[in-house]
């Protein structure tokens, strides 16, 4: 293991350090003033970014416009991702004042880092993970949770023995249009809900990747991690490849189905069940290819008290990109940027202000706002990870049932596929490389 360009202080001469440069308080680590969960009101918020590819930069950037945020601390095995953040931060800072690691069990001890971006690949999700959450730190997570619903479940366990705060990265949540269609749908404003239609972005095809040597920029051991391993390529190295490869993803049906399954679960009012029954057919890349996740799918999820939904991916005849609240009386239609309706007066009151919609949906304007508002208030987040692992698990639910080729019943409240051993089997980690393992909870 590699050590941090700087190494970490003890509370005492960190504070005396500071004390004698004439710098502190104004980014000491929360934890020196005496508290695990929150930042002082005259402190910032000490974040650390691990993982600094395309998705934890575009975090991190997001996180440098708050004014009570510092990063710092980056952890990646890809040096060219480690020095464009420090670029980015140089820039935004003047100066590049920033820890490095390579190793994400170093980075999770750091005490002076209060809060962690999770943002590795999604083969790297559970671990690092749950190893934050047991040296109490705050996550903001992106999605999805795991690769499988047991990695899911294993993380929900140690938030609920040490529950701090815990963002999840689907930020629809803090889109008005996407809480306005929610309430028009959770308020009756539509009729008794009938269907909820959800499409997302479909997989691919492409050619193999032919094997190259490994350049001395990555710890290719460490990125493959826990996952089979196989022969190294650059473009693995992209994220809209290697979402697309079973080695590190289930594919679009989860890395993007998350974040509209997510709003269906929260304008079905089932953020705490799930359906109890799935079937669903689906498409795969030819072997050989460079993509062997699933290309195409249409999956059918029935609720016992809720509206069945329909998930299937784009380009699906009769369906179009994004969330769609069919009621008997009408309907309404939710994607980025965009909301319609069967009839232009159900868009009136977009913040649910004149009293004619009880039921009012949590307000997050800013989803990285909510999670530091979370922890320096002790809050719930508007994504908790009780709401995270139901709105995962269609995901693999979907999944499950596409491969197993039938319909199976499923126990929302143990959380099982009854007296379904084949089922069940796939709820499971696939083994882990290594010494790799998730964490004892």
């Amino acid at each position: 293991m590699k050590n941090p360009i700087h190494p970490s202080h003890s509370r005492r001469s960190f504070l005396g350090a500071m004390l004698a440069a004439g710098t502190a308080p104004m980014f000491a680590p929360s934890r020196v003033f005496g508290t695990d969960n929150a930042a002082p009101p005259s402190g910032k918020i000490c974040v650390g970014i691990l993982g600094a590819g395309e998705q934890g930069r575009a975090d991190m950037i997001n996180f440098l416009g708050q004014s009570d945020v510092r990063v710092t601390a980056i952890c990646d095995v890809n040096q060219r991702n480690i020095t464009i953040a420090r670029e980015i931060l140089a820039k935004h800072y003047g100066k590049d004042e920033v820890k490095v690691y390579t190793d994400f069990r170093e980075f999770n001890a750091d005490p002076t880092i209060d809060a962690i971006v999770m943002a590795l690949p999604v083969h790297w999700h559970s671990i690092p993970s749950i190893d934050a959450v047991m040296h109490g730190k705050p996550m903001y997570h992106e999605k999805p949770v795991a690769m499988s619903f047991e990695e899911s479940r294993r993380l929900r366990a140690v938030l609920r023995q040490k529950p701090v705060a815990f963002q999840f990265g689907t930020q629809q949540r803090s889109d008005l249009k996407f809480r306005w269609a929610c309430e028009l749908a959770r308020n009756g404003r539509l009729g008794n809900l009938r269907e909820i239609h959800v499409s997302v972005p479909a997989g691919g095809n492409r050619p193999a990747f032919p094997e190259q040597a490994v350049p001395g920029y990555i710890d290719w051991d460490r990125w493959v991690g826990p996952a089979p391993m196989t022969s190294f390529h650059e473009e693995k190295l992209n994220r809209a490849n290697h979402e697309n490869i079973t080695n590190f993803s289930l594919g679009m049906i989860s890395c993007w189905g998350i974040h509209h399954l997510d709003i269906a679960q929260w304008g079905n009012d089932t953020d705490g069940t799930g359906p109890t029954s799935v079937e669903g057919s689906g498409e795969f890349p030819p072997t050989g290819g460079g993509y062997d996740a699933i290309w195409r799918w249409k999956v059918r999820l029935e609720y016992e008290r809720a509206a069945p939904i329909v998930f299937v991916s784009d380009g699906t005849p009769g369906f179009r990109h994004g969330v769609r609240f069919i009621g008997e009386s009408g309907w309404v239609h939710v994607l980025r940027g965009e909301i319609y309706a069967s009839d232009p007066a159900l868009l009136r009151d977009p913040q649910n202000k004149c009293g004619t919609m009880p039921v009012k949906l949590p307000v997050s304007l800013d989803h990285r706002r909510d999670f530091l508002d979370a922890i320096r208030h002790g809050r719930p987040t508007i994504c908790g990870i009780e709401s995270s692992v139901r709105g995962d698990a269609l995901c693999h639910l979907s999944l499950i049932a596409i491969h197993q080729g039938r319909k199976l019943k499923w126990n929302p409240e143990a959380e099982t596929f009854p007296d379904d051993e084949g089922a069940c089997a796939m709820l499971a980690p696939r083994p882990f490389r290594g010494d790799w393992k998730l964490p004892d909870v």
